[in-house]
């Protein structure tokens, strides 16, 4: 899977460099719109390559969680990146649309159709590993959707070739700059979703505590907190009242639940407290005060 990977990354960013000097010597900026779609394919890929990598460096006293968050801060700075080329790139086309500047059709088509067969072995090499690994699922997806974005621009060149309506190709332009601006929308609030502790997509909270009040000797659970450390890896930690057991016993119920959790939900880190009774509130989601909030005067 490594090596498919690298492949990838290499080839798409072989695309990136290709489009984005053949949008400025052709004039289209159809092309240079793509070149900003390849770049969060090329982002996507890279982050799943790195998140395998990072997986493998091992844990530090500083980092007990290793380097797994440092995919969310680069899909972060991917956001903020594309937010504004995105903009920069429908401005541009707009302002071609009140005068069309004419553009190399032959070299755009010629660039397009190579982009077009590069996302195309792209999307066959990884097919197979998509359906086993969520994070090989999402680039291969990000590559799917710019092989459509890739069959656009030949469209448009076919279909100014004969023509020489080049108003297609700002048009074009806007259509997949606007798309890219959504995806970066899109990206930027999955990103700070996951860096304010927020609950995985996917996930229901109450399914979550469903599950565990039914696995067997759990008479209550209280201070449920789940949240994501990054795209393929989800924690977890509660308190679960198990009455006056014995240390065997109590074990036996945080493996059980521990199981429930991965097969059910693919909650691999968790961190289960069990009480004979509530430690300090039986409520399912407690409020984390702010420091010093519990000391704080109530009259001011």
């Amino acid at each position: 899977m490594r090596s498919r990977l690298a492949f990838a990354v290499a080839l798409t960013a072989a695309v990136l460099i290709a489009e984005v000097v053949g949008g400025v010597w052709t004039r289209s900026i159809a092309l240079l719109s793509d070149a900003a779609h390849v770049l969060t394919d090329l982002v996507s890929l890279a982050l799943s390559f790195g998140a395998v990598l990072l997986a493998a460096r091992p844990v530090t006293k500083e980092r007990t969680f290793g380097w797994h968050r440092a995919e969310v801060l680069a899909a972060l700075a991917n956001g903020l990146l594309l937010l504004a080329v995105s903009g920069y790139l429908v401005r541009e086309a707009i302002a071609r649309l009140q005068e069309p500047p004419e553009v190399r059709v032959a070299g755009m088509l010629g660039v397009a159709v190579a982009g077009l067969l590069a996302n195309a072995v792209i999307v066959f090499r990884l097919r197979g590993h998509a359906r086993e690994d969520l994070n090989i699922r999402s680039a291969y997806l990000h590559v799917m959707a710019d092989l459509a974005g890739s069959v656009g621009v030949v469209v448009a060149a076919v279909i100014m070739l004969p023509t020489g309506w080049y108003i297609v190709d700002p048009i074009l332009g806007i259509v997949i700059a606007l798309a890219v601006l959504v995806g970066s929308l899109r990206l930027l609030k999955d990103t700070a979703h996951i860096l304010l502790e927020g609950v995985p997509p996917g996930i229901d909270l109450h399914a979550a505590a469903d599950v565990i009040r039914a696995t067997p000797g759990v008479e209550d659970i209280h201070d449920l907190h789940i949240w994501t450390i990054c795209s393929n890896l989800l924690a977890l930690s509660v308190h679960i009242t198990v009455g006056d057991r014995t240390a065997a016993a109590r074990d036996e119920i945080a493996k059980a639940v521990n199981d429930e959790l991965r097969v059910r939900f693919g909650i691999t880190e968790t961190t289960i407290q069990t009480e004979k009774e509530p430690c300090r509130t039986d409520e399912l989601i407690h409020l984390v005060p702010h420091q010093g909030e519990e000391t704080a005067d109530p009259s001011a």
